[in-house]
């Protein structure tokens, strides 16, 4: 059986007090080594943790003496977000900047007036006020969760071709969209993701 994998979402101001408990708490490191994923950390207990960045450096290199530091420094550069989240029960839309709300509008679709079909309902209203969230706005990503087809269907609506066009980064699960919800995925979009493998114990 494949050990328990998860993910956790740490700002990057907060990585080395997070790697030193996990390191505590999993007998020492046992090595530590760049790989196409992120920094790999591999412990004494055989658990294993890859941190990796945000975004792409895109030509802005972190700076700093070993790959975590410079992986940290990657993820304190500032970006512009466009935030697009989708589910039938809801959407949050905005645009962020170090995880902090510069736009935003969250809320709910009927079904009424698309016929009863609520995922039609949810995108008509989604590009209607993801069109205003991002009119004049530029950014660098498109960050989104939720209901893949759902958001496909958003983007390829008119209104919003130019910024579909924009690079996304790798999208979130997320709770049916609400003003915590999108809260918390601005935060989550610009922290270091962490996938974390569990020591194998059926050995």
């Amino acid at each position: 059986m494949t050990p328990p994998r998860r993910t956790a979402f740490v700002a990057a101001d907060r990585l080395a007090g997070w790697v030193e408990r996990f390191t505590l708490a999993h007998h020492g490191l046992s090595s530590q080594e760049l790989a196409d994923d992120g920094v790999r950390l591999a412990m004494r207990d055989g658990a294993v943790a890859v941190v990796a960045p945000p975004w792409p450096d895109d030509g802005r290199p972190g700076r700093g003496a070993d790959p975590l530091e410079r992986i940290v420094s990657v993820a304190m550069q500032e970006r512009r977000l466009g935030l697009l989240l989708v589910r039938r029960g809801g959407y949050g839309v905005g645009v962020s900047v170090a995880g902090e709300l510069l736009a935003h509008k969250v809320g709910t679709a009927s079904a009424r007036s698309r016929g009863g079909d609520q995922g039609a309902a949810v995108v008509e209203k989604t590009v209607e006020e993801a069109a205003k969230a991002f009119a004049g706005q530029s950014f660098e990503y498109l960050a989104t969760g939720g209901d893949k087809q759902l958001i496909d269907a958003v983007l390829a609506a008119p209104p919003l071709k130019r910024h579909a066009m924009a690079p996304r980064l790798a999208p979130l699960a997320v709770a049916d969209p609400n003003m915590a919800v999108l809260r918390k995925a601005a935060a989550d979009f610009c922290a270091l993701r962490i996938q974390i493998t569990d020591p194998d114990t059926n050995g």
